[in-house]
């Protein structure tokens, strides 16, 4: 049986700390430990791990909690924050690594969102210690589905999901990645992401006040469920939204969800993962288009997955330009070496198809008929 409390315990012994900065967590913990002992069919790998990635996000906030208190991290602004809101697997990766090579931007990078406080200093940003320690943690997933890389990669010291970010307030598309975890995942679809948000704030004013500052750049699909949060924490936000079409967007995310979890569970779940994530992309669409209906004032750039993938430097280009910006060439210049350091298909080829989990493509396209009516989206074979 995985217990909340136990895991609480496991993090407070870890740390050495008690405040978690308020009970937000606890509700969404609770659910989600029921729903693993329920439903996740953990293997003996997953058993040992999926809580120790519980605990991990546990004493990352009691850190972060304790850094913003002692040393009043609250008074860092948070100025016009940039959020790619998806959709999954429409090239949010790519664009965010993009954005990462622009000297004025600043990413959250991976090793600092698990391990968060006390912050960087701009000597230590992108190596040390605690970067060569999410690389040998990258290292052991590795060995342990060494096909996942081909799927999705982020280095250790390169730009992340600030998903983690929410995940640690057990309100997160996260942790149904990592586990069949559905009862969860109906619950997290219906909770308040108010404090999952603070918690996000909270963690970016003290990881920028280390010294390494500049406007975020900041990407999870999961911030296509909850856009009235979101706004309210950052008002100025700036938001991205691409778009690809829904069958090749399913098809990717069911085979990501099935790798990932595959990892920590030997049951066969694919049925589960293709009625769990049809609903839950269905639902970032409908999400989105609800909000911009009723929020026009809040601009949302908009961008299809062809043209990124066709014109990347051009693409970045026009976003700079809605925000009335011109893309530096230091900016051009360093977006241009990732895409040459980082060819397509660098870590091998990702195939997927909906077939391979029972599901009809037209019968699909019928859930998303709105998405595709209100956007200009036509197939790919990328």
């Amino acid at each position: 049986m995985i217990s909340a409390e136990q895991l609480i315990a496991a993090a407070t012994e870890q740390t050495g700390l008690d405040d978690f900065g308020g009970d937000s967590f606890r509700e969404g913990l609770e659910v989600l430990c029921d729903s693993l002992d329920r439903e996740a069919q953990l293997s003996e790998v997953g058993a040992l791990a999926v809580p120790a990635q519980i605990t991990g996000s546990l004493a990352n906030r009691l850190k972060v909690v304790e850094h913003a208190r002692t040393h009043g991290t609250s008074s860092e602004v948070i100025e016009q924050p940039v959020f790619v809101i998806g959709l999954f697997r429409a090239g949010t990766t790519l664009l965010s690594n993009l954005l990462d090579r622009d000297p004025l931007n600043r990413s959250l990078l991976l090793w600092e969102a698990q391990d968060s406080a006390p912050p960087a200093t701009p000597a230590e940003h992108r190596s040390g210690e605690r970067v060569e320690l999410q690389r040998l943690a990258q290292s052991m997933l590795d060995a342990m589905n060494p096909g996942f890389k081909a799927i999705h990669h982020e280095e250790p010291d390169g730009p992340t999901e600030c998903i983690t970010l929410l995940g640690a307030d057990f309100k997160a598309l996260v942790w149904e990645s990592v586990a069949n975890v559905p009862s969860y995942g109906e619950w997290h679809l219906r909770a308040d992401m108010a404090s999952a948000y603070e918690h996000h704030r909270r963690v970016l004013q003290v990881v920028q006040s280390g010294g390494v500052r500049g406007r975020w750049t900041l990407k999870t699909p999961n911030h296509a469920l909850a856009l009235d949060a979101l706004t309210t924490v950052y008002p100025d936000a700036r938001l991205v939204y691409l778009h690809r079409d829904p069958v090749e967007v399913a098809a990717s995310a069911f085979s990501l969800v099935a790798s990932l979890s595959g990892t920590f569970s030997d049951a066969d779940h694919r049925a589960t993962i293709a009625r769990r994530w049809t609903d839950i992309l269905v639902a970032c669409t409908e999400r989105v288009d609800a909000f911009r209906d009723e929020r026009p004032e809040v601009p949302i750039h908009d961008i299809r997955y062809l043209d990124l993938l066709a014109d990347p430097i051009r693409t970045v280009r026009g976003l700079y330009a809605s925000w009335g910006e011109e893309l530096s060439s230091a900016a051009e210049q360093g977006m241009q070496q990732h895409l040459d350091d980082n060819p397509k298909g660098r870590f091998g080829s990702h195939r997927y198809d909906v077939a391979d989990f029972g599901v009809s493509p037209d019968a699909l396209r019928e859930r998303f008929v709105s998405y595709l009516s209100r956007y200009d989206v036509t197939a790919s074979s990328a």
